[in-house]
């Protein structure tokens, strides 16, 4: 029964995760309050985000909806921040993390009313000086601690004006990369525990594809309004953990 509670907490919590980021104020205290070891928890929701974000990548790819050529750039990206975020993060206190997590969703956060863009732009993406190093720092962020992950990426995708679908595709890309060699990091740590694995990723496969259907019938213009409310939960949430 276990297993597939795990599975419909995996689909829940990606299908969140694909339209807004912030699966992980689902699958997190859920896996934990089921009684599965922190480090073995950290590993399965890094595991089967890392396997879910890429279908889901591929998915809008052969929907056409974004290609290849434009979008290579950011496996080396998020994958250097994945791999400095995951050798920092040895040298930062568990209280250090959950600080930087609240400051950058506060940033985001006020920074969106700034912002005019509404996922309706049409540009392309580029490796700019915006684009880069916001990927590259994110990527960074994911390998340290990790938390809205998503919802960053998705932040930085409307401010270079990348419409909503696409941005879903870049920013499923880019976990994937970031999330890689974390992910190699649990195995070899020997914590995983793999029937949890195999059952939370399973859902979250499923998940994926759930947000993908969903992203496309949201108007892009209430994006943003659920993007704010999953970044204030985050920080509740973290703000909660940081103090009990």
């Amino acid at each position: 029964m276990d297993y597939i509670l795990l599975y419909f907490i995996g689909m829940a919590a990606m299908t969140l995760g694909t339209l807004a980021g912030g699966g992980g104020l689902i699958t997190m205290p859920a896996m934990l309050l089921m009684g599965i070891p922190i480090h073995s928890a950290i590993g399965a929701a890094k595991i089967s985000n890392t396997v879910s974000s890429f279908t889901t990548f591929i998915t809008v790819l052969l929907k056409k909806q974004i290609t290849f050529k434009e979008s290579f750039w950011i496996i080396p990206a998020s994958m250097v921040g994945g791999f400095t975020g995951g050798f920092i993060a040895t040298r930062l206190t568990e209280s250090t993390m959950y600080t930087v997590a609240i400051i950058l969703l506060i940033f985001a956060f006020f920074t969106s009313f700034l912002s005019k863009s509404d996922f309706t732009g049409t540009e392309n993406l580029r490796p700019t000086k915006v684009a880069v190093p916001g990927l590259v720092g994110v990527g960074m962020y994911d390998g340290m601690f990790g938390p809205g992950q998503g919802t960053l990426l998705l932040y930085l995708f409307n401010h270079l004006r990348i419409s909503y679908m696409r941005a879903i595709g870049f920013v499923r890309l880019a976990t994937f990369s970031s999330g890689f060699g974390a992910a190699i990091s649990y195995i070899a740590m020997g914590k995983i525990i793999w029937p949890i694995v195999f059952a939370l990723m399973a859902g979250s496969i499923s998940g994926a594809q759930i947000g993908v259907r969903l992203a496309e019938k949201l108007n892009p213009k209430h994006v943003k309004t659920l993007l704010r409310v999953v970044t204030i939960t985050l920080i509740v949430q973290l703000i909660i953990n940081q103090f009990i």
